[in-house]
């Protein structure tokens, strides 16, 4: 194999999904660390053109050193395919999986269940069985916040112990499976080391204005859909609801920013070689909450651009406020967030600006 010197495996992180918005940041971080890394995506989420590198992994290449650079390996397919698995475990030596891959709209969930199902539960159990037969056992999980049951105030900010199930959207419920899989997979196997991160609302894009959120279709989430009304492609914000039990009426959330986040993850991936094993979950989030009216105010404030709004009525499953604690992330994997609100305004409206149409200016044809 290409990647084998005198018959010797090639070490490497192998990353599913790692041409999508967290993973490819997290891919930078990796790089930066000098670890090697096997990207495995069916760019389903992500520009490309066929028999072309995908922008992402192209920008990646571009932010790291060449020699960095070197050490990113791109298999393009799905990260469920037996197949593209086998191969990449006979080709490399692989340490550990960082799963990120799998679909993840809300929406697009509730119309097709089925899908989300097959895709991210069914394609995790391929990829755990391949990781099996091939003696990998150390998994980094993206997972979400999404998993955990809706709270009343007074129990907030959400612990790694709060409730979970109960879930909103089949989205939501993918992950909650996955991770009650995981842990019956290192309860059958102690040999198992697995450390689910679960995300709150990663925003904000990396600082060279290179990389960032690059939605297909209609943002699902409130930052890139901002700042798509920022450079003109949507005409205004549909706030929807005005009248929740918040300083300013708007809904309350957890925002982090994508870098850290990334970050979490190769903070992960090094406690994992004193984690003696099981299953461990960790929320990576700020700690705090702000306002849908907050954030437009402060990206307003960021990018000098005015965001016309609509009010509109509730969405079915919206909650007041949402927010964690990430103490349990301080205090085993040394992980806290680093950079403010104002920081994840100006990073994705750096991206927005040098990106007006996202990655799609990189996959024209000559």
């Amino acid at each position: 194999m290409e990647k084998q010197m005198n018959g010797l495996k090639h070490r490497a992180i192998l990353v599913t999904g790692g041409a999508g918005f967290i993973g490819s940041h997290t891919v930078v971080e990796l790089l930066e660390e000098n670890r090697a890394v096997v990207v495995v995506d069916n760019l389903s989420n992500a520009a490309s053109l066929k028999g072309s590198l995908p922008p992402a992994i192209v920008r990646i290449k571009e932010i790291v050193t060449t020699e960095q650079s070197e050490k990113l390996y791109f298999r393009e397919g799905n990260y469920g395919n037996t197949d593209i698995l086998n191969g990449i475990f006979q080709e490399f030596e692989i340490e550990a999986v960082i799963h990120f891959a799998g679909f993840k709209a809300v929406g697009e969930s509730k119309r097709l269940p089925l899908m989300y199902y097959r895709n991210n539960v069914a394609g995790t159990l391929y990829l755990v069985k391949a990781m099996e037969e091939n003696g990998v056992k150390n998994m980094i999980f993206s997972s979400s916040a999404t998993v955990y049951a809706e709270a009343p105030q007074e129990k907030l900010p959400l612990v790694e112990d709060s409730p979970v199930g109960n879930c909103t959207c089949p989205y939501a419920s993918t992950k909650l499976f996955i991770e009650t899989i995981l842990k019956d997979v290192v309860q059958a196997d102690p040999a198992w080391k697995v450390l689910s991160l679960r995300y709150f609302n990663p925003v904000g894009a990396h600082h060279s204005g290179k990389l960032g959120e690059d939605p297909k279709g209609i943002p699902n989430n409130l930052m890139p859909y901002i700042a798509q009304v920022a450079v003109g492609r949507r005409k205004h914000l549909n706030v929807y609801g005005t009248d929740f039990s918040t300083v300013d009426g708007t809904g309350v959330r957890d925002y982090v920013h994508v870098v850290d986040v990334a970050k979490g993850h190769t903070a992960a991936l090094s406690a994992l070689s004193s984690f003696k094993s099981g299953f461990r979950a960790y929320n990576l989030g700020s700690g705090k909450g702000t306002s849908v009216l907050e954030m437009v105010s402060a990206f307003e404030k960021a990018s000098g651009v005015q965001i016309p709004i609509v009010e509109a009525n509730r969405r079915p499953g919206d909650t007041a406020i949402f927010y964690c604690d990430p103490q349990r992330a301080l205090k085993e994997l040394g992980w806290k967030t680093e950079r403010s609100v104002h920081d994840m305004c100006e990073d994705l409206w750096r991206f927005q600006k040098k990106n007006p149409n996202g990655y799609v200016s990189d996959c024209k044809e000559n």
